[in-house]
């Protein structure tokens, strides 16, 4: 019973209650005691009585076993001395070249196959650009149709000519296709013109994902009904659009095929362009991880979404460092840890941008530069360090993010007459173009706008296009990574392996280090230099410092 105004329970109870506790457990302990007397099992061992004082004989008797004991302890030395010998023998013989027994044992051999192993799994690291290079490879030639994910917001940004060149130059008639996603972040009429200017050199598929995927399964549909007053939720996260068109013209294309094999269909792209949510929509349920944060993806993966279509998801594509900084932050390639890069990112982005736009969008007065941007935001937002100092670097971050990720509305204007480029002849367009149902395709994506709600002209932020970026597709062209690199990417990507092996390397390096010597320091003494004094103006009672302090 729990008293009042007491946190516990008393522990008192009634000496009834107590008595029957200790003859319970009294009963218990007897019933053990005789299930191992039954058993024989006893806890306590019996001492060894010895040799009885009233024994005759009983200093020889003692002596022998003196002498016995001696001999067992002798016998277990030689013993260990002829193994010693033995192994050194061993050690003499497979250190000879001509010896048999130099030959490697079975249990050796499998030592050296697990580290031979071990060191490939670390030159094919999974974080490096080699090896995303290589799975990206994979995705291209296994597949029979190459998708390129587009954002909507710059398509000539997020095209790579590396990337449509190596689909166009491989072997086997491969198609490419272009998917224009996160159109809901785009006035209407700019994403015409865009659709207008691309399908002259491929075809054109509009595309909106839904950021509401959450569940293992999803419904067909996709439409969330509420059983209170069954209001559809068509809000811009839940629904989706651009899908049923999208795997209409892939069936009817693996339809025309003769081979009773599905068709392959590879998804590429830069990161954060919405390549594992395209193929998650299209599935109907989570099959692949997407996120905001870059490398999400780091191997190619199968996805059957019908008997006849199977998607194969693949890692992003690197860009090349010769791009400019611009176009770097915004395909999410800038480091996290370098904030300087991620200032000089924040800077070049705020150009190519209409001021009064963002300062509307972010609701910030007037800024003059780069930094005075980011401690407003910083401050508006609440990022703050340590006595209210505004914390710009995340700012900056955040600021990026809302960039790349789905959340920021801009636009870059559409072109109304685009020159292809050279590799784009009208051979390789009429190839491309052939097999597709292209009106079903006008069709599907005039549905598509007509079903997504799209942000005004005015409230989008204008934004001035570097051009195409390129990006490294063979891995010949990957340049060597230093150290401090691999290490960024490591803790960006959250590979534990790489991190363990990383710092083991930086405690080696420590301990080869000579001990430096300790920082404290010392008290400092208080020192009294003597001052030259006048005598003739000293009294007889005055006290002179310099006779004490020296």
């Amino acid at each position: 019973m729990k008293r009042p105004k007491l946190k516990k329970a008393s522990k008192r109870m009634s000496c009834s209650k107590r008595y029957k506790i200790q003859k319970k457990v009294r009963e218990h302990h007897k019933k053990l005691r005789k299930e191992a007397k039954k058993k024989g099992v006893s806890k306590r061992v019996k001492k060894d009585p010895g040799v009885p004082s009233i024994a005759p004989f009983k200093e020889e008797v003692l002596r022998e076993a003196e002498q016995r004991r001696q001999q067992i302890e002798e016998e277990k030395q030689r013993n260990k001395e002829a193994k010693k010998e033995q192994r050194a023998q061993k050690r003499k013989q497979t250190k000879e070249p001509g010896s048999k027994e130099a030959e490697p044992s079975a249990k050796k051999a499998r030592q050296v196959e697990r580290q031979k192993n071990s060191e490939n799994q670390k030159a094919a690291n999974r974080n490096s650009n080699k090896h995303l290079c290589s799975e990206l490879n994979k995705v291209i030639d296994a597949s029979d149709v190459v998708i390129e994910v587009l954002d909507a917001r710059d398509p000539l940004g997020y095209r790579c000519p590396q990337l449509e060149e190596a689909v166009l130059q491989r072997e086997g008639n491969k198609k490419l296709l272009l998917v224009l996603s996160k159109i809901d972040l785009v006035p209407k009429e700019n994403l015409q013109k865009w659709i207008k200017c691309l399908q002259a050199e491929f075809p054109v598929v509009a595309f909106k994902s839904s950021a509401q995927l959450r569940t293992t399964k999803v419904r067909s549909k996709r439409k969330r009904i509420s059983v209170s007053n069954e209001i559809l939720d068509q809000s811009r996260a839940a629904t989706c659009a651009g899908n049923n068109c999208l795997t209409q013209i892939l069936t009817r294309l693996a339809a025309k095929t003769k081979n009773g094999a599905p068709l392959k269909v590879g998804v590429v792209g830069f990161p954060n362009v919405g390549k594992s949510s395209l193929i998650n929509i299209l599935k109907g349920s989570l099959v692949c991880l997407s996120g905001v944060k870059k490398g999400t993806t780091r191997s190619m993966q199968e996805v059957n979404v019908s008997n006849t279509v199977k998607l194969l998801d693949s890692p992003g594509l690197i860009a090349s460092p010769t791009n400019p900084q611009a176009s770097m932050a915004l395909r999410g390639l800038t480091a996290e840890e370098d904030t300087n890069a991620a200032l000089e990112a924040v800077g070049c982005l705020l150009k190519q941008c209409d001021q009064t736009l963002i300062t509307l969008q972010y609701n910030i007065p007037n800024f003059r530069n780069a930094l005075e941007f980011l401690t407003m935001l910083a401050k508006k937002r609440g990022y703050l360090q340590k006595g209210g100092l505004p914390n710009t670097e995340q700012a900056a971050t955040v600021f990026l993010a809302d960039w790349t990720g789905p959340k920021l509305s801009y636009h870059c204007r559409g072109q109304d007459s685009h020159c292809p480029p050279a590799y784009v002849t009208d051979d390789v367009v009429s190839k491309m173009q052939d097999g597709w149902d292209l009106k079903a395709l006008q069709k599907g994506n005039e549905e598509t706008l007509k079903s997504v709600r799209f942000p005004n002209l005015s409230s989008s932020v204008t934004f001035t296009s570097k051009g195409p970026t390129a990006g490294l597709v063979n891995v010949s062209d990957i340049p060597k990574e230093s150290p401090a690199s691999t290490e960024r990417e490591l803790g960006q990507n959250g590979n534990n392996e790489s991190k363990e092996t990383s710092e083991e390397q930086n405690e080696e390096e420590k301990l080869k280090e000579p001990p430096k010597a300790s920082v404290k320091k010392k008290t400092a003494r208080v020192h009294f230099k003597p001052v030259p004094t006048d005598l003739s103006l000293a009294s007889d009672d005055t006290y002179d410092f310099n006779t004490d302090f020296k």
